[in-house]
């Protein structure tokens, strides 16, 4: 069976490195005014989302930083982490280390993943065409952000001793959650993020507590701190590549403003499938595997971890796992309109 809601102190803070790591990933074209920029009459204006995430894009791509994130729910759940950021031309990394739960590391290289874990002496390897919650944003025209969200500024803010600007991505309808984002003034670089139900409630927070800009952070020691697997037995992962229609599987009718980002398969795990969609912000994973009777008996089930919300469903003799940072609503109708073609 595929993983799809691992229960790791690393999972809450993965939201905020969603923000910094994967909207490097997002080319948003079109010019980037300094804040309060003002317009042809001379007064200010707001900037759009495209340019907000322009900014936000250049930040994250062109800054190295070492800082300590804490990440909460509103739950009560509570995670914190440590991070080094190294950026090289078009080569971004990154070494994670858990500081809350069990012992963890994480290096990233571009697209190459590398998790370490000390207590099990594992280290499992593999490729992420993204890395964190949002996967590979949509780039250029592609773009459907600006239709489906609005972008204000709400103000000014200190973070872990930064001046940050503070944004709302306030969604356009019920099927997605709004964002409120700290970024750090000069540069751009996110340093606090709220998730907010559809009620503007706050359902996960994620902030830097400490955060060194520009740190001396050397991506050739990152590099070998990656390669150093003595000691542990590596496995990597045998995931492969596939697209939904050559599984046998389509959607009947399409979740407004979500498209198929990237669809994968384990040989080893009877073929069991995920489809990855996405907003460009919000996204959504449907978890395909045969249905066993034995371990499928909650259909219909939700759960809520923090933003991440989790949809069980039938579809004849399969078993769809709905996992998202969406509305439970949104969950069902990509649930119910999965269809098996073969």
């Amino acid at each position: 069976m595929l993983q799809v809601s691992p229960a790791s102190s690393l999972r809450l803070f993965a939201r905020l490195l969603v923000t910094l790591a994967a909207l490097s990933a997002l080319g948003l074209a079109g010019a980037t005014p300094p804040a309060g920029h003002a317009g042809a009459n001379g007064r200010n204006t707001e900037r759009s989302v495209g340019e907000w995430l322009l900014r936000m894009h250049e930040a994250s791509r062109r800054r190295s930083y070492v800082g300590t994130f804490v990440v909460s729910s509103y739950a009560g759940a509570l995670s914190s982490a440590r991070i080094w950021h190294a950026c090289e031309g078009d080569v971004q990394m990154e070494r994670v280390e858990s500081l809350s739960g069990a012992p963890r590391a994480i290096f990233r290289r571009n697209d190459e993943v590398m998790t370490f874990l000390p207590e099990q002496k594992v280290a499992r390897s593999e490729r992420r065409e993204s890395a964190g919650l949002f996967p590979n944003l949509l780039t250029g025209t592609e773009s459907s952000i600006p239709e489906f969200y609005g972008a204000r500024t709400v103000g000014t803010d200190r973070v872990a001793g930064h001046d940050a600007d503070v944004v709302e991505l306030a969604p356009k309808d019920n099927l997605r959650y709004g964002y409120r984002i700290w970024s750090e003034r000069k540069s751009g670089l996110v340093v606090k993020l709220q998730t907010l139900d559809t009620e503007g409630n706050v359902l996960e927070q994620a902030a830097f507590s400490e955060l060194q800009l520009d740190a001396p952070v050397r991506m050739d020691r990152l590099a070998q701190m990656m390669a150093s697997t003595d000691g542990y037995r590596v496995e990597k992962s045998d995931v492969a590549k596939t697209t939904a229609l050559a599984e046998g599987w389509t959607l009947k009718t399409p979740v407004a403003g979500f498209k198929s980002m990237s669809c994968y398969k384990r040989p080893a795990s009877d073929n069991a499938m995920q489809w990855i969609f996405s907003d460009g912000l919000a996204s959504v994973s449907l978890f395909v595997e045969p249905y066993d009777r034995q371990r499928h008996t909650q259909e219909g089930l939700f759960a809520a971890v923090g933003a991440t919300q989790t949809l069980t469903h039938r579809v004849q003799d399969w078993w769809v796992t709905a996992v998202g940072e969406v509305p439970p609503s949104t969950l069902k109708a990509f649930a119910t309109s999965l269809e098996r073609r073969r």
